[in-house]
């Protein structure tokens, strides 16, 4: 089968956008969709390029989505390619949740809009076990992988150690066990099995690398110092405009960190967006910060776009820019968690693009992360311990926890946990069969 004939960067747009409204699913439903249009349809790229552009991607900190979107578009039509491609994955879900976070504040008392959130709750927490599950089931391998997953638990859960902390030990034990005890960390490519051959690919594999994708020094540090201007003036705009501690500047620092910390994507981030958001600044509450779950899981574009739910949110209850101008507020705020969210997934793939057409894996590289995942495993398992908790027991628990329960709640995410274990339903279906049993619920008790 001969190639297809040559993609326009126009052409390549169209598609760009309109992945970024079908991109359902997660990571898993994204990649999975990037795969069937680019690899077996289209045939833009082979599977062997995108498995090994993805290996790359899955090893960044960042949605990996997002990244591998940025990477393809990149490859096929130099850097603005990549930046186009990366930016139209992510604007229609930044729109989408501005709007849905407006509604959210401002109609979320009326018993439609707290019935569906009622029975969403329920069924996150139901997601969040499936994921940790998913991941488990991937990256625990062996003892040793299991008893690092244990210890990020304990840590997190029992001695409340920060993420950054707990990432950091992981890396380091993984570092060490690579050098060490390399085939307990030697994990193997995800991805990689059962290849098949679509057809001749415009990007080949024994397509030569084009020179704009040919590694050089020259261009790698003016990458990095482009992506460090595009970092330092508008942090230095926020603190000169409004001052270092003010809501929107403490943003930009908080999801900075956020952005570098996001190994095994957004679930793993999110116990640490918890902290950050809820228990240290106090933007949102436990329960607003479970709803912006919810909404991330249903609308397209990276799930780690409920940061952008964060910073609305926030900024608008906290009322940033006073009490006329709350919505600007949180437009403003949604907008700018999400430039320094997504920042450095451009530098990361633009930056590294060059070496990983040049290089291969390297244990010595990809040992810390599999112990990192190791230890997302147990950071996750936390996390869906903390929305079943806020669930559960909306109000705490102050004395007799069993009459405290909300035993509807508990039935709902059962009925998730059953429909997404045991008959495999998709999560996009699960939320609406769960949003409509919490309507009603809700509607029968108006």
């Amino acid at each position: 089968m001969n190639a297809p004939p040559p993609v326009s960067l126009w052409q390549a747009l169209k598609f760009w956008l309109k992945l970024g409204f079908i991109s359902f699913g997660g990571p898993a439903g994204q990649i999975a969709i990037m795969h069937q249009e680019l690899v077996e349809q289209r045939r833009w790229i082979s599977e062997k390029r995108f498995l090994h552009a993805l290996n790359y991607c899955m090893l960044l900190p960042g949605p990996e989505a997002q990244q591998l979107a940025t990477y393809i578009g990149w490859l096929m039509h130099r850097t603005w390619g990549g930046i186009l491609a990366g930016v139209l994955f992510v604007l229609p879900s930044l729109f989408i949740l501005i709007a849905l976070s407006w509604l959210y504040i401002a109609y979320g008392h009326l018993t439609l809009i707290a019935g569906i959130f009622y029975g969403i709750k329920p069924a996150v927490a139901a997601i969040v076990v499936q994921a940790a599950h998913r991941i488990g089931s991937r990256s625990l391998k062996n003892n040793w992988l299991w008893g690092i997953a244990i210890a990020a638990f304990i840590a997190i859960f029992a001695l409340h150690l920060p993420f950054p902390l707990i990432v950091s030990g992981a890396g380091i034990i993984g570092w060490l066990g690579g050098k060490f005890a390399p085939q307990l960390f030697n994990a193997s490519a995800r991805h990689q099995a059962n290849q098949k051959n679509y057809g001749a690919a415009l990007i080949d594999d024994a397509t030569p690398t084009p020179e704009h994708a040919k590694f050089r020094t020259a261009h790698l540090l003016l990458v990095i110092a482009c992506g460090l201007l595009l970092w330092i003036l508008p942090m230095l705009l926020l603190g000169i405009s409004f001052g270092w501690q003010h809501g929107f500047t403490q943003m930009a620092w908080f999801f900075t960190t956020a952005a570098l910390l996001t190994f095994g994507g957004a679930y793993a981030v999110l116990p640490y967006v918890y902290q950050g958001a809820v228990v240290n600044y106090q933007w949102l509450t436990p329960a607003q910060m479970i709803d912006g779950l919810a909404l991330g899981e249903t609308t397209p574009g990276p799930l780690i776009m409920v940061v952008a739910f964060v910073g609305f949110v926030g900024a608008y209850t906290q009322q940033f820019l006073g009490p006329e101008h709350v919505f600007l507020a949180g437009a403003i705020a949604a907008t700018l968690v999400t430039w320094f969210t997504f920042l450095p997934s451009f530098i990361f793939i633009l930056a590294g693009g060059p070496l990983v057409e040049s290089t291969q894996s390297n244990l010595h590289f990809t040992a810390p992360l599999t112990a990192i995942t190791a230890a997302i495993v147990g950071v996750i398992i936390n996390l869906a311990l903390f929305f079943a908790y806020h669930t559960l027991w909306p109000e705490g628990v102050t004395s007799g926890w069993l009459l405290q329960l909300d035993w509807i709640a508990l039935t709902i995410g059962v009925l998730a946990s059953g429909l997404l274990f045991y008959w495999k339903m998709s999560i996009i279906k699960v939320l609406g069969i769960c949003a409509v049993l919490g309507v009603a619920v809700k509607m029968l008790a108006h």
